[in-house]
């Protein structure tokens, strides 16, 4: 329901007490068959009036506490007076009932009373235990969603860790394939370094094999004559 519909209910409903608490009057004025046509009217009168009673009171559990407090009050309110209407019809249809109230009245009246008032609190402790009930079923559906959202970011990340792992493995396999790479090019460099001055050396013998050859021819042509 919502908070349209329970005003709705609301207004019918006092609208409907206020027909329903003149009948006990009228039947007490009354005698033989339009009594008993009083009382079935009011019966059914009392039975509307409670099924709206019910489904106000269906209404407050979605209601905020602030609303749902003092409504429930009035609910409770409202139950009562219907009780005591309806004792009123049931005396004033007893044989003998005058329109003076006695003593005797007013003890049925609070001992009725007080049990309409502790089943009114018994009513008001179950309607707190369902509404605590409904918070806590609400509370572990919450942390339900939790739990799942948290597991799926968990799965989440450890897929990501392992793509990174695998990215490592294969930056680390390409880095020992760079070293063999650097290792095999420095054996070559230094093969090429110890040919260059293996040349260097015999070139070296060979120019001054040359310029001795070249003195020899000198000395003999010029200064052996």
């Amino acid at each position: 329901m919502s908070s349209e519909e329970f005003e709705k209910l609301h207004e019918m409903y006092r609208s409907l007490y206020d027909e329903v608490k003149l009948m006990p009057d009228r039947a007490q004025r009354c005698q033989g068959e339009e009594r008993k046509r009083i009382v079935r009217d009011f019966d059914e009168r009392v039975s509307e009036a409670e099924e709206m009673l019910q489904g106000m009171e269906q209404d407050l559990f979605g209601a905020p506490s602030s609303f749902r407090t003092p409504m429930s009050t009035n609910i409770r309110l409202y139950r009562r007076d219907l009780a005591k209407l309806q004792r009123e019809i049931r005396l004033s249809t007893t044989p003998g009932f005058s329109s003076h109230i006695g003593d005797g009245r007013q003890g049925i009246y609070a001992a009725q009373n007080d049990q309409s008032t502790h089943l009114q609190s018994q009513r008001a402790l179950l309607i707190q235990g369902t509404e605590s009930l409904n918070n806590a079923s609400k509370s572990i559906e919450r942390s339900q969603r939790i739990a799942v959202e948290t597991d799926q970011i968990g799965t989440d990340i450890i897929e990501e860790l392992g793509e990174q792992r695998e990215q490592l493995d294969r930056t680390r396999d390409r880095l020992v394939h760079t070293g063999e790479n650097l290792s095999r090019s420095r054996k070559i460099l230094r093969a090429m370094s110890r040919r260059l001055v293996t040349n260097k050396l015999l070139l070296s013998v060979i120019i001054i094999m040359e310029l001795a050859i070249l003195a020899g021819v000198v000395y003999l042509k010029f200064f052996r004559n």
